[in-house]
């Protein structure tokens, strides 16, 4: 059962989670958090150094309180449904490790990166688009299959006909693939045409079968898997949206609560008198 204190505390950080201000403010330190990780990158004299890093710390600190504000506001069972509450879970545990110092420098700064990362959380287009892009990457996984497969094909026949016209680019199987990459990203790819038509005329045939393929038919289809997996997130972020909403039984508790503060409140003033009396 809720008590009146536990749903007078979830209803305040409620409102604070979902005030516009306090999202805002969020969003701006993490982009000022972004901003002191790449500033560290230059030379800077002592004291702007020692300023950063304490405003690093005040940043943590802030991390801290907006996600305890969002846990009490979502409770213990709803915070932990969300992949991304656990992903911002972990990036404020970690920066509050104090390994700045130690020989896990290097690894504290890489993770402290990830505070980027969590602008994605506040930003609900931004946040679809990368869990659409985690769907789609299994989806993706066996058109880009198909292409390796046209790349081997095509990379063993280029270095069977014309490893004798340029050995540094067609010597093996393993360069010519990598030719091959050069080619469907049109980085002058018509040198590399021109210098084996002049053995081969028709080799033409070779570059632009493998061009239609790579760059028109299965890109598209890469894009079309894209398309399709954002559409369902966005269906699926809609339908979510509810998530954040509170329970049936903390409504039920809610409504009591209320109910009782209406009733001691709304005494009829003949009551009142007769109990004086007695």
């Amino acid at each position: 059962m809720f008590t009146e204190t536990t749903i007078r505390w979830r209803d305040n950080m409620r409102r604070l989670r979902d005030n516009k201000l306090f999202e805002l403010f969020t969003v701006a330190v993490i982009i000022f958090s972004s901003i002191n990780i790449g500033a560290k990158s230059y030379p800077l004299p002592p004291w702007i150094d020692l300023s950063l890093n304490v405003l690093d710390w005040v940043v943590t600190i802030y991390f801290v309180v907006e996600i305890t504000v969002r846990y009490l506001a979502e409770g213990n069972k709803t915070f932990w449904r969300r992949g991304w509450n656990i992903f911002d879970f972990f990036i404020v545990v970690v920066s509050l490790i104090p390994i700045n110092e130690s020989e896990y420098a290097l690894l504290a700064r890489l993770l402290r990166l990830f505070r980027v990362m969590r602008l994605v959380f506040f930003v609900p287009q931004l946040r679809m688009m990368v869990e659409a892009l985690l769907i789609a990457i299994p989806r993706i996984g066996y058109v880009a299959l198909m292409m390796f497969i046209i790349f081997y094909i095509y990379g063993a026949a280029g270095n069977l006909f014309f490893a004798d016209i340029n050995n540094v680019l067609w010597g093996n199987v393993g360069i010519a693939m990598l030719t091959l990459f050069r080619i469907a990203t049109f980085e002058d790819w018509t040198d590399v045409m021109y210098e084996t038509m002049e053995v081969y005329p028709f080799s033409w045939i070779y570059y632009l079968t493998f061009i239609f393929l790579n760059a028109f038919v299965f890109l598209n289809m890469m894009i079309g898997v894209v398309i399709n997996v954002m559409q369902e997130a966005h269906d699926r972020m809609e339908k979510e949206e509810h998530i954040n909403e509170p329970t049936i039984e903390q409504q039920l508790a809610e409504i009591n609560h209320r109910l009782k503060n209406i009733e001691a409140n709304t005494v009829p003033p003949a009551d009142k008198s007769s109990t004086s009396r007695k």
